[in-house]
């Protein structure tokens, strides 16, 4: 699936993105009311903040994730620092607009509540709040000063700016080398993965489905972090699920993966021990659960720790 580009914003105007499509019509839910949406011109100001915003509409960006963005962003066009999603969450009224980090780790995203998006937004311009402070602040839903909860493993900031190359094109789930310190421990997830895809249905246990996964084993993904994942999915065959094999991995003794969001919340991290990761895959598969309902919670006991 190939996104056409985005236009580009006026300097200080900020796009509004729907990315949600039902018989060619966007979707957007009561956003704009929500927000105190006033027109002016071509565009609107959120009311009590007068920051500008654009409406942008094209069938074509149905089905487009946070991680599609940054690519689709013109050569040479303004310097915006982020793009707002109009996704299925706000249509169906299932969460906030979606801000899109363009700046720093493009393609990493946090969820904000309709009614805050002015307020946000020109701290952001401003200066005064960075994407940073949005992910530190987020709770397990990925919400900005959310109410749902500390995450246990937050995804980290501050990364050092670096170049990696796309993953590879697949449905299938990845899970991706980071840390390159025990080979040994490495080869044993790999032969846990061939056996896995050996497997008779009828020999699976159904609550610890074997992750069946195509190993990604590259030097080029070292210390690859959890928000600079989704902008490394190629859109034409998206991936369930990036899993990541890291230090911690190969240090404890449950072997847990740190799992990317890339849908939800892009860049959003939970982290779970190795059995539980082709469970979670196969939930996701086919919309069991959520990427939330895997996000541990800060000093509280996961529930897969009782399976």
């Amino acid at each position: 699936m190939f996104f056409p580009a985005l236009p580009t914003p006026v300097d200080g105007e900020v796009l509004l993105v729907c990315t949600c499509y039902r018989d060619g019509k966007a979707l957007r839910g009561g956003l704009l009311d929500e927000i105190g949406a006033r027109r002016d011109g071509d565009g609107f100001v959120i009311e009590g903040s007068e920051v500008r915003i654009r409406l942008v509409e094209n069938t074509g960006w149905d089905f487009m994730h946070g991680g599609n963005v940054p690519a689709l962003v013109p050569a040479g066009g303004s310097a915006a620092s982020v793009v707002v999603l109009v996704d299925s969450s706000v249509a169906y009224g299932g969460g906030g607009p979606l801000l899109v980090d363009l700046a720093v780790i493009p393609g990493r995203g946090v969820r904000v509540p309709s009614a805050r998006l002015g307020e946000i937004l020109a701290a952001v311009l401003g200066g005064e709040l960075t994407f940073d402070h949005l992910v530190q602040d987020m709770d397990v839903d990925g919400m900005y000063q959310g109410d749902g909860g500390r995450p246990a493993f937050p995804a980290p900031v501050r990364l050092p700016r670096r170049t990696f190359p796309a993953l590879p094109s697949t449905v299938a789930p990845l899970l991706v080398r980071t840390s390159f310190d025990d080979e040994e421990a490495w080869q044993a997830l790999l032969a846990e993965l061939d056996a896995a895809g050996g497997l008779d249905p009828d020999e699976i246990d159904v609550e610890h489905y074997p992750l069946d996964a195509r190993a990604v084993d590259d030097r080029a993904f070292e210390d690859l972090q959890p928000g600079q994942v989704p902008a490394l999915v190629p859109p034409e065959k998206h991936t369930t699920l990036v899993a990541l094999a890291d230090s911690r991995t190969f240090t404890e003794a449950e072997r847990p993966l740190t799992v990317v969001d890339l849908y939800d919340t892009p860049g959003q991290a939970a982290v779970l021990p190795f059995r539980m990761v082709g469970s979670m895959a196969c939930n996701l598969e086919i919309a069991n659960m959520d990427f939330r309902e895997f996000v541990a919670h800060k000093d509280t006991r996961p529930w897969w720790e009782d399976s």
